[in-house]
């Protein structure tokens, strides 16, 4: 595997995008050091490639990209993921809001808590929470699946349209539009195959407790 480091010391945004994108063609694997949070890391990357962040991420990480792998060690900020296509986001810490927002494809997993309006009006794709998320979350979905493994609170599904909420933990309370009921064996068939696949170890218990909110016709 090739592999070329990046330090994004001293870099600014655009130098380090710059960067990215001129080497993501000839390498296997980014691996980005000192990423000291800076925002729109890898914005419009569309090249088949591994990245690796070793650090946390400011806003926007990995918008509007599609193909790239981002695996992030540390946390990110607002809006993780926003408008991907195709791909794959990992991130091993925490999100700020909006994470997943508007994806087309793809999959973004947050090993740890998010904040508010989680896969707010995301199309398709898969999003996972590992933890909890806050308010409104999946406002306005259109499609895809969005997975919380934790609580949510308030508003969930909030004017949802398309796709569907899984949600282990707590539900807080319901937005317009949602309706919640129980995941049927064959959701939990799939959710026990997707959440296999990246690491998340749960007990056959736990998938017979996924709760299920669609829009409610």
């Amino acid at each position: 595997m090739k592999e070329y480091v990046i330090d994004a010391n001293n870099m600014d945004e655009k130098e380090l995008n710059r960067t990215i994108k001129e080497h993501a063609p000839s390498y296997d694997r980014l691996i980005i050091d000192n990423p000291e949070s800076r925002h729109n890391i890898c914005a419009g990357l569309c090249e088949d490639v591994e990245i690796q962040i070793n650090g946390s991420a400011g806003y926007f990480v990995g918008t509007m990209v599609n193909g790239p792998r981002i695996h992030i060690n540390g946390n990110a900020g607002w809006f993780a993921g926003d408008n991907m296509t195709e791909g794959e986001l990992v991130i091993e810490g925490t999100a700020g809001d909006g994470a997943g927002q508007g994806i087309y494809g793809g999959t973004v997993i947050v090993k740890g808590n998010t904040g508010s309006r989680t896969g707010e009006i995301m199309k398709g794709g898969t999003v996972i929470i590992g933890g909890n998320s806050g308010f409104m979350t999946g406002l306005l979905m259109m499609g895809g699946r969005l997975i919380i493994l934790g609580d949510v609170t308030d508003d969930v599904g909030e004017s949802i349209m398309r796709g569907s909420i899984y949600v282990l933990g707590d539900v807080k309370s319901l937005g317009k539009n949602a309706l919640m009921e129980m995941a049927t064996p064959e959701d939990q068939k799939e959710l026990k195959e997707t959440l296999t696949e990246y690491g998340f170890e749960l007990s056959d218990e736990d998938y017979t407790n996924f709760k299920k909110i669609v829009n409610i016709q």
